[in-house]
């Protein structure tokens, strides 16, 4: 079995945040789609690391996805060690994807930017034939960042127009993060009434400047090689 997207994760509702409707959309249109979180998100100010995953797991039947795993390192102990490089080692060997969608490296929270740094080098690892890993070498056709807490440049947006209300229906699967009114919630950036609209706010912007309604906005490291400059080739003579 192989994967045509793999979507990584530092906490559950990270992927969802950032990059949840172009999920959404490639689910929708028949592509096979993988999410990992890496921790369960336990120093979070609310709800148990078993809500975090119960709540993860109904975000991933919204979008569609094929399946989610959590690989349980340590929030704040994503240190990139030997098990957990090779934690994801295993899972790209195992999975084989195309495409694989990363965290920015540069983020507000520690563990968003920590998290690209580790990815990034074990998606090398993963491709070393001599690496001691498990599984036979394996390396995406590309990786892509995603941003969760901000925005910055990007090499190109995804138009997630139609699948923004899933989107929407996966965040509100994390009630025990973005609901201020539930019995005991501590007061949090997540939880407050402007998150919602600052997310929403970024997607539309980058939709605005596509001339879409919403759209998603990708960064890769690689030149985005093109036979031409006309923008639409099915217009060629």
């Amino acid at each position: 079995m192989t994967l045509d997207l793999l979507v990584f994760g530092p906490h559950p509702d990270d992927l969802e945040i950032g990059l949840g409707a172009t999920i959404a959309r490639h689910a929708a249109e028949g592509w096979r789609v993988g999410l990992c979180d890496l921790t369960r998100g336990e120093l979070g100010s609310n709800g148990t690391p078993e809500e975090r995953l119960r709540e993860a797991d109904r975000a991933r039947e919204t979008l569609g996805a094929d399946w989610r795993e959590n690989l349980g390192w340590p929030d704040r102990g994503i240190s990139g060690d030997a098990r957990q490089v090779d934690d994801v080692v295993r899972l790209v060997r195992k999975w084989r994807p195309r495409a694989v969608a990363i965290p920015y490296w540069e983020d507000r929270h520690p563990d968003h930017a920590a998290s690209s740094r580790v990815l990034t080098e074990a998606l090398f690892n993963a491709r070393l034939r001599r690496y001691p890993g498990e599984g036979e070498a394996w390396s995406p056709d590309w990786v892509c960042y995603y941003y969760i807490n901000d925005a910055g440049p990007i090499s190109f947006a995804v138009d997630v127009s139609a699948h923004y209300d899933r989107k929407r229906e996966a965040l509100a699967c994390y009630q025990s993060q973005f609901r201020r009114d539930a019995a005991g919630a501590t007061a949090t950036r997540l939880n407050a009434p402007t998150f919602g609209r600052l997310v929403e706010s970024r997607d539309a912007q980058v939709g605005a400047l596509a001339g879409v309604a919403f759209a998603e906005g990708i960064l890769v490291k690689e030149p985005i090689l093109r036979p031409h400059l006309l923008k639409d080739w099915s217009a060629r003579p």
